[in-house]
């Protein structure tokens, strides 16, 4: 292994540790209340997020779904902002206003999540056509599940991008389920990947628990857009260890008994941090990532906590038009 191999291999494995240890943390303090609001965890897609973002340059764009937290981290985002922004907090990447599901940071290149299913990728879509006009090399990266799949916004999307040629890379989050309803239940194709032949893009799979596989597939991908080549369709075979969300009670919770147990045998952090302990990394170098992390993890909780609520006078700031006055109450109204 070489020193660049070496260095983006603990990259890897800082990111991945970094979304597993601040779900963890996201998803306690939001069962027992301190984190309001909806919360949706990735723990078990560590190494398709890591991969696949790690595959981007900086200024590249990237653009998420309701599964929210991974995306910006993988990107490069600060814990600080995001753990604020979960806890509703002024000091949050998007000021206290968006919430777990709609987290954007520019500054990294990441255009927005969002809780409506398949919402992103006409975004995406958009960013990309935006590059291309402007005559950069930009390449958009487009996080969604195989839930958004079946949605029109995916067909319209990869049609668009297709006769456009547009250098978007639409990444499947395959994890088996949408909410609680199996994938094999509602596509009659197996792949999603599949689809890719519709719109004459390249359409390929990948194992979603191999970070290493997943940014070599992201980064020809990109390459390949930064040519002009057009876009490309990649499905991620991956799994969320966690029901899809936190606190949504037993409705929402399905036994998946012996096929979970199978799934975290091929955890992705396990796997890449026995292939790095393989590849002569170092004991002491591994343990130091992952204390490392945990600090950083507990400081960004503890400036969440410590940092202001926005005022209510901040609703009206960041929206599209100027505040409209008030009307005064009509004589003899209350």
């Amino acid at each position: 292994m070489t020193r660049t191999d070496a260095d983006l291999w603990r990259e890897l494995y800082r990111r991945m540790v970094r979304i597993r240890t601040f779900e963890d943390e996201a998803g306690r303090l939001a069962s027992v209340g301190e984190i309001p609001g909806a919360l949706h965890t990735a723990a078990g897609q560590e190494g398709e997020v890591v991969g696949a973002c790690m595959a981007l340059r900086r200024d590249d764009y990237m653009v998420g779904n309701h599964r929210s937290h991974g995306h910006p981290i993988a990107k490069g985002a600060a814990l600080r902002p995001l753990m604020a922004e979960l806890f509703g907090k002024r000091t949050g990447v998007c000021r206290g206003k968006g919430g777990s599901m709609h987290l954007a940071d520019f500054s990294v290149g990441s255009l927005g999540e969002t809780s409506i299913v398949g919402s992103g990728m006409p975004v995406a879509v958009g960013a990309a056509l935006g590059a291309k006009l402007k005559g950069t090399d930009r390449v958009t990266l487009c996080f969604f599940g195989d839930g958004a799949s079946n949605e029109g916004t995916f067909h319209e999307s990869l049609n668009l991008a297709a006769i456009w040629r547009l250098p978007v890379i639409f990444l499947c989050e395959n994890n088996g389920y949408g909410a609680t309803t199996r994938a094999s239940t509602v596509m009659a194709v197996a792949n999603v990947a599949d689809r890719a032949q519709a719109y004459a893009i390249p359409g390929s799979i990948v194992d979603g628990q191999d970070v290493v596989l997943v940014y070599e597939e992201v980064l020809a991908a990109a390459e390949r857009a930064r040519r002009g080549e057009g876009p490309a369709l990649i499905e991620a075979k991956t799994y969320r260890y966690a029901d899809h969300a936190v606190n949504l009670g037993p409705g929402f919770a399905i036994d998946r008994g012996e096929e979970l147990a199978r799934w975290r045998q091929r955890d992705p952090i396990a796997l890449f941090k026995a292939r790095m302990l393989e590849a002569a990394i170092a004991q002491t170098e591994v343990a130091l990532i992952e204390a490392q992390v945990a600090a950083e993890v507990a400081d960004a909780v503890e400036f969440a906590r410590s940092s202001p609520f926005p005022s209510f006078e901040e609703a009206f700031e960041d929206v599209f038009v100027e505040r409209l006055p008030l009307p005064e109450s009509p004589s003899g109204c209350a």
